[in-house]
């Protein structure tokens, strides 16, 4: 578990905000590079890994993307106005540490600031300040200054923020939606290093999930699998403010199949993908849970309408608080996770 763990302190740590996945991407390559036979990046961005097989193609797709947001104005005095990329609830970025990418890759520290609460009347107060009166503080005087320091309008921000064990099995770290997927992907391959597998594996590190699936649609249409496991995360009902006759999935009870998402505006998994998941970890008496959500969705969606049609489901992780900086996950579930999709892996030729 202390592999496992450090393997997603490296993803999570690093930064990639949607279009700006490279640093992610890099990481993803190393980690695949000795579990495949050839990896690559397509003209989207998107990391391929190829394990070859006589039987059917899977492929495992895993967003590489996290939300922030992008300068989109810098003001006389120095202060980074932006702009969301992806979905905030604008109250959980206030007074959180940002990085801003500069021109040359390197990256400046600063804070989300606004107006003090000292100086708004009681009204004021009481409301919830939105990220239009939000700005960034990077230490610059001016707006000169802060040019000279290589930001300009377009440059990416992310949040500041590193993984922590907390109690029992619990972390806690930013972006873990979706860098769990992607070591539960990479923790799968590891496990079928030295095992005969029929299926032919392509492993994949997906772009700009968060602002609209465009990675997992031109990956899969690129590689038109038989079959395909998104990896993902999923919202538990298991703490204060959320009921389980709301949500019913839990943290630390193992990982979430995907029976239905976005209230079936997203995937509706194909019955023989569920069979096949769902024996898949009975035989190996791996603990799952079903996931039958109305909120959002996963790359599955995008890969499940393309071309003809890809029969697909999810495996996610279920992450408490998730597109906020301080999401929390159980690493027995993002173990187990990876147990299944190896599992199914093995099997799929039986299925498909």
């Amino acid at each position: 578990m202390d592999d496992l763990v450090t393997l997603l302190s490296r993803f999570s740590n690093a930064h990639g905000l949607s279009g700006y996945e490279d640093d992610v991407a890099a990481l993803l390559a190393d980690e695949l590079q000795p579990l495949v036979d050839e990896v690559r990046t397509d003209s989207m961005g998107n990391v391929i890994g190829i394990r070859a097989g006589e039987g059917p193609s899977v492929m495992v797709a895993a967003h590489m993307d996290e939300i922030g947001g992008m300068v989109s104005h810098i003001d006389s005095e120095g202060f980074l106005r932006f702009v969301p990329v992806g979905g905030w609830f604008d109250q959980t970025l206030l007074s959180q540490r940002v990085l801003v990418r500069t021109r040359e890759g390197t990256r400046i520290a600063g804070v989300v600031g606004s107006k003090p609460p000292h100086l708004m009347d009681a009204e004021d107060r009481k409301k919830m300040v939105k990220l239009k009166d939000m700005f960034i503080d990077i230490g610059a005087r001016n707006a000169a200054e802060a040019e000279e320091m290589g930001i300009e309008v377009g440059s990416p921000i992310t949040i500041d923020i590193e993984l922590k064990r907390m109690g029992n099995d619990f972390v806690t770290g930013k972006a873990l939606d979706n860098r769990a997927g992607l070591v539960m992907m990479v923790s799968a391959l590891k496990r079928l290093k030295r095992r005969k597998v029929k299926a032919t594996i392509q492993a994949v590190g997906t772009v700009q999930e968060e602002v609209g699936l465009k990675g997992a649609r031109t990956s899969a249409y690129g590689l038109n699998p038989d079959v395909a496991i998104a990896t993902d995360v999923t919202i538990p009902g298991d703490h204060p403010g959320v009921t389980q006759n709301e949500v019913h999935v839990v943290a630390a009870k193992g990982p979430v199949i995907a029976v239905l998402d976005a209230g079936g505006r997203g995937i509706i998994a194909p019955r023989p993908v569920l069979r096949w998941l769902r024996q898949s970890a009975e035989s190996a008496s791996i603990p799952y849970q079903l996931g039958v959500g109305n909120g959002g969705t996963t790359d599955a969606t995008a890969i499940n309408i393309t071309k003809s049609g890809i029969p697909c489901s999810v495996i996610s992780v279920p992450v408490r608080y998730i597109h906020s900086p301080v999401e929390v996950l159980s690493m027995r579930d993002l173990d187990q996770g990876a147990a299944l999709i190896a599992e199914a892996i093995l099997r799929a030729h039986q299925h498909f």
